[in-house]
């Protein structure tokens, strides 16, 4: 957190609103939306001065020389992306009676800019664990990080569910559609500054041919 710092907060220039909704304490869920790789560092630090917020995080990033311990203090979540990983959804639920706050993608990826479903693992931890507290949160312009030389402005939005949380006879599968079409209609899908600026490059030279 300590060294992405001056990318997120001085050069994306991060607005954060309704931090103030993060309980200070006791079972906390945090779901977003997940177009860039920055996201969940901008909401970590986003709600850093109230809540440590512990990702599942894909299990590839334990493989990085170094990650590894760092992760591990965080106290980051591996779960194996595109499988049924009962062990993390296990651990994520065992952490979330203790009184974690943790964050979670209902999309499971990043978008690159194509619709993705709701998957059900937020729903299970949430029907687990009844009595977490659910926050929602929209990151917009992470996306824009990678288009050096023009500066990102970053904004961070905490906000309770308009329904709230499970709902009775909700399973854990409608859970997540409910939330990430909440989230989506405030974040819009987006793409990486990169394959943006890409594909409209490639706009223009169909247009000229």
């Amino acid at each position: 957190m300590a060294a992405c710092a001056p990318i997120v907060r001085w050069w994306g220039r991060m607005e954060v609103e309704g931090a103030e909704l993060l309980p200070t304490s006791g079972p906390v869920l945090i779901v977003g939306n997940h177009d860039s790789q920055w996201d969940p560092v901008a909401i970590g630090m986003a709600g850093r001065k109230r809540r440590q917020i512990r990702a599942l995080a894909k299990a590839s990033l334990w493989d990085i020389p170094g990650l590894a311990p760092i992760l591990r203090g965080m106290g980051q979540i591996p779960i194996k992306r595109g499988a049924a990983d009962a062990g993390a959804l296990d651990e994520a639920i065992r952490q979330l009676r203790e009184g974690a706050c943790i964050g979670v993608f209902p999309e499971g990826t990043i978008s690159r800019g194509a619709t993705l479903r709701a998957r059900s693992g937020l729903g299970r931890l949430a029907v687990a664990v009844p009595e977490a507290s659910i926050v929602c949160v929209t990151v917009t312009g992470a996306v824009d990080i990678v288009r050096f030389p023009k500066r990102p402005r970053i904004r961070v939005a905490f906000f309770p569910p308009a329904e709230g949380g499970v709902r009775e006879g909700e399973d854990a599968a409608a859970l997540p559609v409910r939330l990430l079409a909440e989230i989506r209609a405030l974040a819009p899908i987006a793409q990486s500054g990169r394959r943006r600026r890409a594909a409209a490059n490639d706009a223009k030279l169909r247009e000229s041919g």
